[in-house]
Formats: structure tokens, C-alpha cells, sequence
């Protein structure tokens, strides 16, 4: 969320809000109401009796019901110069990084609902957008396929993937394969921009709730796990619509699975 330039599909915001400006609203909201923050990285999760303990970088954290709400990170292509050109013409975030590539040609791999709506931000910036999608038609809504198709800058390369990023100091070409062909050919570029999907963070519960091929969390209607006071919420649990939304209805319903489970110590039905 706090990558976005532009969220359209959130309540009480018809002109919309940046994803960098809600985020920080939806905090001082619950904080006023009593939230605590205690910033930290959950290194595991494990259970002791009746408790659920947190191992943090700031020592242990105990608690008898946990929502999990860790969202994903995005994925990646694991292709060569993948690695050695993050933060050197590598990005995901283009309300971040794109105004570093002013009058430059740059790339967006994917075709999704973040891909479009990326390039799109990034033609405030970039000389070209070129976006590079495996399949002949994008994912995305059809309100942002109208906006790029019709955008004089952005242009298209169906049935195409990325094979290598290249370089020396900062990104300078893709090796862009053909689907079809199987012909390769460089495309000059200062930036890259991936949105091919996003991947789950739930490593650091170490196998203690189910958890699908993809590993996203199994939950039922109340967001409840198989595990009594683990609850999840957002794009992290099986069949989100991934929307926000959705994600802060989620949290509602979690929130009162929780509350139930601390009141009666009731978990199923």
C-alpha cells in the first residue's frame, strides 16, 4: 500500500489518497483508540501451553491470540543481474524511484492491476515506458488498460519475457526473449520496474498453521487458522480479493475472532 501514488478503491476517498498518506491516517486512527506499536521483526512464532510466543529482535512477546497480518513482499524474476542491480536501476516502488529516471527510457515487467498503474505514474518521468507481459492481454481493470493503451509514451511487448538484466554501474539493457520465436534481442533502458506477483510473508511461522502450495494461510469465514488464537487478515490468507478493502474487513473479522476466543476460549464453530 504505501508504494502506491494513487489508491482509487478505498472507502471515504473519491478523489482518492496516496498509499503513503492513508497509511499513516489508518495508524494515528487506531492509536487513538489504544492501539500500542511496538516496532520489531518476528523472527518465529511458536506455543508454550496456553501462550503464543513471538521471538522479536527486542526479546520475546507473549500473547494468548495473534492476528497475522504480514501481508506479502513482491516477487521476483530470479534471473541474472536480478541481484546485482537492486537499487541501481531495479525498482519496485515507482512513486520512490521514479523521478530518478527523468527523460530516460525505462521498463515494467508484468500486467497486472501494480504493473499498469506504475507505468502509467512513471510517464511523469520517463521518456518511454515499455511494459513487458508473458501473455497477449493484461490482467489489469479495464479503466487502467484504457489509460496505457491510450498513453503516448507507453508501449507494449506481448508474449515477451525478461531473460537477463545488464549493465555496469546501473542498469543499462534487458535480454528480452521472444515467447514465440524463442529470439532474443537487447532493450536499451535506464530502469526495470517488476510487478510479476507477490509472495506471501509467512516463513517466519515455521510451518506452525496450514498453509497453501503458494504459502498463503488457511483460514475459515471468521479468519480463524487451525490453530486456536492464530487469526490472519489481508493478502496473506488463501483466497483474499486482495484489495484493501477487503484486507480492513478482514482485520475487523479477525480482531473479533480473537476477542470471542479470549472471552469463552471457544475456537471452532
Amino acid at each position: 500500500m504505501l508504494n502506491c501514488e494513487h489508491i482509487e478503491n478505498f472507502p471515504g476517498f473519491p478523489d482518492g489518497i496516496a498509499g503513503y498518506t492513508l497509511g499513516p491516517v489508518l495508524q494515528r486512527q487506531a492509536t487513538a483508540a489504544g492501539l500500542e506499536v511496538q516496532m520489531g521483526e518476528v523472527a518465529s512464532v511458536r506455543r508454550e501451553g496456553a501462550e503464543l510466543v513471538l521471538d522479536t529482535d527486542a526479546g520475546a512477546v507473549r500473547a494468548r491470540a495473534l492476528v497475522v497480518a504480514a501481508g506479502s513482499s513482491f516477487a521476483t524474476l530470479g534471473i541474472p543481474g536480478e541481484d546485482q542491480f537492486v537499487g541501481k536501476g531495479i525498482s519496485h516502488c515507482a512513486s520512490c524511484d521514479g523521478s530518478f529516471f527523468m527523460g530516460q527510457a525505462v521498463a515494467v515487467v508484468g500486467g497486472g492491476d501494480a504493473a499498469i498503474d506504475e507505468a502509467l505514474h512513471l510517464t511523469q518521468y520517463a521518456s518511454q515506458v515499455t511494459v513487458i507481459h508473458r501473455r497477449d492481454a493484461l490482467r489489469a481493470t479495464a479503466v487502467l488498460q484504457e489509460r496505457a493503451r491510450g498513453h503516448a509514451k507507453i508501449k507494449f511487448r506481448w508474449n515477451a519475457a525478461v531473460r537477463a538484466i545488464e549493465g555496469g554501474e546501473g542498469v543499462q539493457r534487458l535480454a528480452v526473449e521472444d515467447l514465440g520465436s524463442g529470439e532474443r534481442a537487447p532493450l536499451p533502458v535506464s530502469g526495470v520496474f517488476i510487478y510479476v506477483g507477490l509472495r506471501p510473508n509467512t516463513d517466519f511461522l515455521g510451518g506452525l498453521v496450514p498453509l497453501t502450495a503458494g504459502g498463503h494461510i488457511v483460514t475459515d469465514l471468521w479468519m480463524r487458522t487451525a490453530v486456536p488464537g492464530i487469526t490472519a487478515a489481508g493478502d496473506i490468507r488463501a483466497q483474499s480479493a486482495r484489495q484493501l478493502v477487503t484486507a480492513a474487513g478482514d482485520g475487523a473479522t479477525a480482531a473479533l475472532a480473537a476477542i470471542r476466543y479470549l472471552h469463552t476460549g471457544e475456537w471452532a464453530g
